[in-house]
């Protein structure tokens, strides 16, 4: 299956991709096999100090994923899970006779970050959408509370990190620790909380009018993808990416509306209230590990020694200065774009504000 771009797929990576996204009773009879085959080991397999690595794209989520995953011995999606993300131990076992690795080519955003199976790669949105449907509404996404109850979604995210656990710590001398990057998960902090106290979460930090430009630049690039390939469309729905294009669907933090004040998404200043409003959300949360992204690009092996310091991980795949070279700095744009000057101030007292 070819997972540099959604548009690359042949005819039978989408049938396949259909054929797992479209039959929820074929998803439930693979739940039950799997569950057969697999439940006495990971059953009592305990979920400690997770990994959640969160903020609004463009902030370097993707490349603090794939850093650590070098760096350490972690469980997290890879694009070998795709497209039955919910199945992962069974689907690790029938994919075995067509698996290859591919070289690494850049991903559909055109940002120069490399991927290939071995990837990591946030698909655990797909048991959120399942299991809240009414948080997904055409015009947005609703926020998670701390008070937010769902037993059976409970239990279910459990079983999927545990089963990810055992998926990834086959040959680990130490307890394989969770890792996830997701950019939703900014809208339920509080409620991760409440299922796991021990949580650790990872907030990259970007200057705001430079990530609302990357946001604008990203939103723009997927509207004429959507356009132009409906599959890819399609793949980003079914997987719950919902950041750009055609699908842009804003969570709605509190404060947004007042914000946005009917301004559209093709435009930088949509994007930087909607920074003002996912970050003051944000603002609200105690014990949060705040990373300065621009920071990182500039002395990436001395903020990856600092991170791992903070998440008490260890470097034991790849040496840091190695992992490092991955960190590049990004061109430096908003001096080219005119945006509101109030929404400049507000969004630069919050972030002067999460830094102290």
């Amino acid at each position: 299956m070819n997972i540099h771009t959604p548009s690359a797929y042949s005819r039978l990576d989408r049938g396949l991709h259909k054929l797992a996204f479209n039959s929820k009773v074929l998803q439930d009879i693979l739940a039950d096999i799997e569950r057969s085959m697999y439940a006495k080991q990971w059953r009592d397999i305990a979920i400690e100090r997770p990994v959640f690595i969160t903020s609004l794209p463009r902030a370097g989520t993707t490349v603090v994923l794939q850093a650590l995953n070098r760096l350490c011995r972690l469980a997290t999606h890879t694009y070998r899970d795709m497209p039955f993300i919910l199945t992962p131990l069974l689907w690790h076992r029938l994919s075995r006779v067509f698996r290859r690795t591919s070289k690494p080519a850049e991903r559909a955003h055109g940002d120069g970050l490399a991927i290939n199976e071995d990837s990591p790669e946030a698909f655990e949105e797909v048991l959120w959408k399942r299991h809240f449907p009414d948080h997904y509404h055409q015009t947005g996404i609703g926020c998670w509370q701390d008070s937010t109850a769902n037993t059976r979604f409970e239990a279910a995210l459990k079983t999927h990190l545990q089963k990810m656990v055992l998926l990834h710590s086959v040959g680990a001398s130490t307890g394989t620790r969770y890792i996830s990057k997701n950019n939703a998960n900014i809208a339920r902090i509080a409620y991760i909380r409440q299922l796991f106290p021990d949580a650790q979460f990872v907030v990259p930090l970007r200057h705001p009018v430079e990530q609302a430009v990357s946001l604008l630049r990203q939103h723009r690039n997927f509207v004429r993808q959507h356009a132009q390939e409906p599959f890819t469309r399609q793949y980003m729905a079914d997987i719950g990416h919902y950041e750009f294009g055609e699908l842009h669907r804003p969570i709605r933090f509190s404060g947004l509306a007042e914000l946005v004040n009917d301004r559209k998404p093709d435009s930088l200043d949509y994007w930087l209230a909607y920074w003002i409003a996912a970050y003051r959300e944000v603002s609200h949360h105690q014990g949060l590990c705040f990373i300065n992204f621009e920071d990182l690009c500039e002395q990436p092996a001395t903020g990856l020694v600092h991170l791992l310091d903070r998440l008490g991980l260890k470097a034991e795949k790849e040496p840091v200065e190695i992992v490092a070279q991955m960190f590049k700095a990004a061109a430096v744009r908003r001096d080219e774009f005119q945006a509101d000057p109030v929404l400049v101030e507000q969004a630069m007292a919050c972030y002067k504000g999460l830094h102290d």
